[in-house]
């Protein structure tokens, strides 16, 4: 793939990996609308690895807390860092079984501008919706085990290009009540494990095919799209501290009704 290519989607999927407009959506519509040669789930995941390495270095604090009470057993029921932790991983398993089963039996699913203009559209008023009846009472320290599983299931639905993970996991965060900081960081944090999953599978596929030039692709946007990443979610939080996700709301609907024209007019 010519290295314009590989800048242009690295910068694209780091940018928009982890604000609710769906990176993967992004991914595919790109190629489609200018006539380039998709690049396919490998190089599709590498820039995904770029943007967990982003949001393992900007929540490494979180992640140090949670490893470290994982580590030490001691005072269980006071240790709210445990309780997050066993959240986390609880809500991670739907996604995880719902990605194994579809890579197993259904490979590259529903790769078309199509489903991505329904989903963008669907979604994003959705989000919209939370955004405005959700109420703002509850922090991260309040994120319950049922709220998890349920967060974790709306997670799974992620699948779908162009419903984006994490405008899925913020939308129900936001109808559990949650405000806007917390349903971003949760929503950062349930990123690593999905992400971390995807990574390794096709990690394991890549390097099963020896292919030497692949390898040189999957670096330069695993870079790029670290870079992008760490600074959409930088800006992101600062920006969730002074307003909220309408923004993202119009821009995936005018996404999402842009693509339906192109394909239907």
């Amino acid at each position: 793939m010519p290295l314009t290519h590989l800048i242009i989607l690295s910068l694209i999927q780091g940018l928009t990996e982890f604000l609710p407009v769906s990176s993967s959506g992004h991914l595919i519509i790109v190629p489609n609308i200018l006539s380039w040669r998709d690049q396919g789930l490998i190089i599709d995941v590498a820039v995904h690895a770029g943007s967990l390495l982003a949001v393992v270095i900007y929540l490494w604090r979180d992640l140090w807390s949670m490893t470290a009470a994982l580590i030490d057993f001691r005072n269980l029921r006071e240790n709210p860092n445990l309780k997050l932790a066993q959240i986390i991983i609880i809500a991670s398993l739907p996604v995880m079984a719902a990605g194994f089963m579809v890579s197993l039996f259904v490979g590259d699913f529903a790769r078309n501008v199509e489903i991505i203009g329904w989903a963008t559209l669907g979604f994003g008023i959705l989000l919209g919706l939370s955004d405005k009846i959700g109420m703002t009472l509850n922090e991260l320290k309040h994120m319950q085990f049922l709220d998890g599983i349920l967060i974790g299931i709306s997670q799974a639905l992620a699948l779908i290009p162009g419903a984006s993970r994490s405008g899925l996991t913020i939308t129900m965060a936001r109808f559990l009540g949650y405000n806007r900081s917390a349903a971003a960081r949760f929503s950062l944090l349930l990123a690593i494990p999905a992400i971390l999953g995807a990574s390794t599978l096709k990690g394991i596929e890549l390097a099963q095919s020896q292919n030497a030039i692949l390898s040189i692709d999957v670096a330069i946007v695993i870079m790029i799209s670290f870079v992008a990443a760490f600074a959409s979610i930088s800006i992101m939080m600062n920006w969730l501290n002074k307003a909220g996700f309408m923004p993202f709301v119009i821009y995936r609907v005018v996404l999402g009704t842009g693509l339906l024209a192109w394909v239907y007019l």
